[in-house]
């Protein structure tokens, strides 16, 4: 093997699974027959890397100890017995991978990937497609992509979007990612765009077909995906380079011609991956680039760009979900056909959640259709649809840094991402209290209520005084909540929060009871009563007008599976609405302000109260089954 086919051996070793080592070590065991060492008379560089990778390697190194493959068994024992410092040099890299891994597990997850050759630096890459905004599962990918570049290795991220498809993309779409991205602390050390390299990526496909490796293809779309799911070549597959040349400039130049054709690479008929069967590489689109105006009428797949644009940029490591895993044969293909510089790739698990859906083209049906009030709708899974619920930044950072890159699929429960947000503003949300208006009950203190209304300051956060102070007004007229008045008894005694407790003297109507009448008994000890209840006195205080938002989710099912359709299970009311009086300390409340209101759970504030409109309160999940 030559030096260049022994670094791809070294990368194929680098993935932990037996199926994709198996033909890597088998080459190996054969250039090794009459060998001692992989190159010359003495230990090389590229023997080094090789016997490092496999150690570093479970899975490989399992199968080398077996010995079934005699050759490679024998070099890398003899290795291991005449070279002991490789041994320290890789026990130091592990002493440093683990350092790092426990500071990162610190966190939750486990970042234990010993990505390749990081003394050399280590440069990732996020690359959207600006065609919507960002939600939870592209915030994943960004924030490992960062995590690896800046806090573990000190490295590059580089923000590229990958905008090949004028059909979806807006500049509206790529301005709401670079504001997300800022938003949840990613800084990319470099912005660029695929489109900034169409002329290159244009030249890279003429010279695969000169040399045989893509040619042009007018088989209808239907057709071609039956064929390349029954393994049947099409019918121009073996067409001449002049006559393919030709047909990609009728596509350059968008004619009637290069409209009907497609670029393939020309992979494999019948690989069992059928990622490889002739991908399309190249297609018309006339419609006008958001970037580069009508200056091109055809565009690169991502499946042809990723690879190139991440090898010229200088990507070292690039982190996929696991649904390209099936690809990466594809984008090695293509690197090793062009003679392009290697990149390592690593796979780890897209985010998942129940009743929940991903993808941008279901998300963007539900804007299009009305069935949301836009991308930042609170039922959105979508960074600004979930920040708009009332999740906060930090809370949204550490929970999904705490799932780590694993690879393995788990579809997740809401209730563990909510639960992570309440611990991030139980400490230092403001209390507020709130009586629904619908069923609002009025209550007289007939006996030993202050003779005229007063207020007294009172901490916003009975556990955290740093929260500050508000006003409380205490009189004879009170409003109470109907769902607490209806279970008083006659002559209970009851503790009105935040005051002391009361003796109910008098209930007035059954369903609905309309008002009552009270003893304040202050002297009451509130540890003997059964009920502790929020109250909101009418005078002393200008109340605060409010409506109170929660949400349901979209869909019915917790999983959708591919070939169900959406239509059969949108749940049809997935907003509901309750108008309420709050304290008068609410007046001052401003949007993203999250406050708690007893008894009735946290709210962010989507709209103060201005300009005679109401407050506008979304209630924020706790993470509690209902």
């Amino acid at each position: 093997m030559k030096a260049d086919e022994l670094t791809q051996v070294a990368a194929g070793l680098e993935k932990p699974d037996f199926k994709s080592n198996e033909p890597h070590l088998l080459a190996l065991d054969k250039h090794l027959i009459l060998r001692t060492y992989l190159e010359g008379y003495s230990i090389s560089e590229i023997d080094t890397k090789i016997w490092t990778v496999i150690r570093s390697n479970k899975v490989a190194l399992a199968f080398v100890r077996k010995g079934s493959l005699a050759n490679v068994t024998r070099w890398f024992t003899y290795v291991e017995a005449a070279h002991p410092e490789i041994q320290a040099e890789v026990k130091a890299k592990e002493d440093e991978r683990k350092a790092k891994n426990m500071a990162a597990s610190k966190k939750g997850g486990s970042y234990d990937l010993a990505l390749q050759d990081v003394e050399k630096g280590v440069v990732t890459r996020f690359p959207p497609e600006p065609s919507g905004y960002l939600h939870i599962g592209h915030m994943k990918a960004a924030l490992l992509n960062d995590y690896f570049a800046h806090e573990l290795y000190k490295g590059t991220l580089l923000l590229r979007f990958d905008d090949t498809n004028p059909s979806k993309e807006k500049q509206e779409y790529e301005d709401s990612i670079v504001e997300d991205l800022k938003l949840i602390g990613v800084v990319p050390d470099k912005t660029s765009y695929t489109s900034d390299h169409l002329e290159t990526l244009y030249n890279y496909c003429i010279r695969m077909i000169k040399e045989g490796h893509a040619y042009a293809d007018d088989t209808d779309q239907e057709t071609m995906r039956a064929q390349r799911m029954d393994g049947i070549a099409s019918k121009r597959r073996d067409e001449s380079v002049e006559y393919n040349l030709g047909i990609f400039e009728q596509m350059k130049e968008g004619t009637e011609i290069g409209q009907k054709n497609c670029i393939r690479a020309k992979m494999s008929v019948d690989n069992p991956n059928k990622a490889m069967r002739d991908p399309v590489i190249y297609r018309c689109n006339l419609l006008p680039h958001h970037r580069t105006g009508t200056a091109w009428k055809m565009y690169p797949t991502y499946d042809f760009a990723c690879p190139i644009v991440d090898s010229l940029e200088g990507v070292t490591h690039a982190l996929r979900t696991t649904e390209y895993t099936d690809r990466n044969p594809q984008y090695q293909w293509f690197l090793d056909t062009l003679k392009l510089r290697h990149v390592y790739m690593w796979d780890f698990a897209r985010m998942n959640f129940i009743r929940t859906f991903l993808s941008k083209r279901k998300l963007t049906k539900m804007v299009e259709t009305g069935r949301v009030w836009g991308w930042d709708d609170p039922r959105m899974p979508t960074i600004r649809g979930v920040r708009r619920r009332g999740m906060t930044i930090p809370a949204l950072r550490d929970f999904i840094l705490k799932q780590g890159p694993s690879r393995n699929i788990v579809v997740m429960d809401w209730t563990n991402f909510w639960a992570s947000n309440k611990q991030k503003i139980d400490p230092i949300a403001p209390r507020h209290t709130a009586v629904d208006v619908k069923d609002a009950v009025k209550a007289e203190i007939t006996i030993a209520g202050p003779e005229a209304p007063y207020t007294e300051d009172k901490p916003k956060h009975n556990k955290n005084p740093a929260v500050g102070m508000k006003k409380v007004a205490f009189s004879k007229h009170l409003l109470l909540d109907q769902e607490d008045v209806k279970t008083f008894k006659q002559d209970e005694e009851i503790t009105l929060m935040n005051w002391g407790n009361a003796i109910v003297r008098k209930i007035n109507g059954s369903n609905p009871i309309t008002s009552i009448e009270l003893e304040l008994h202050l002297a009451g000890d509130f540890k003997k009563t059964e009920k502790k209840v929020t109250w909101l006195s009418t005078e002393g205080q200008e109340l605060v007008k409010a409506k109170l938002y929660d949400f349901d989710y979209m869909i019915s099912k917790d999983k959708l599976e591919e070939d169900d359709n959406l239509e059969d299970f949108l749940n049809e009311v997935t907003e509901f609405t309750s108008d309420a009086l709050v304290d008068g300390n609410a007046k001052d409340l401003k949007e993203d302000d999250i406050i708690q209101l007893e008894r009735k759970g946290y709210f962010r504030v989507d709209k103060p109260a201005k300009d005679g409109e109401p407050l506008v309160l979304f209630n924020i999940p706790t993470g509690k089954t209902k």
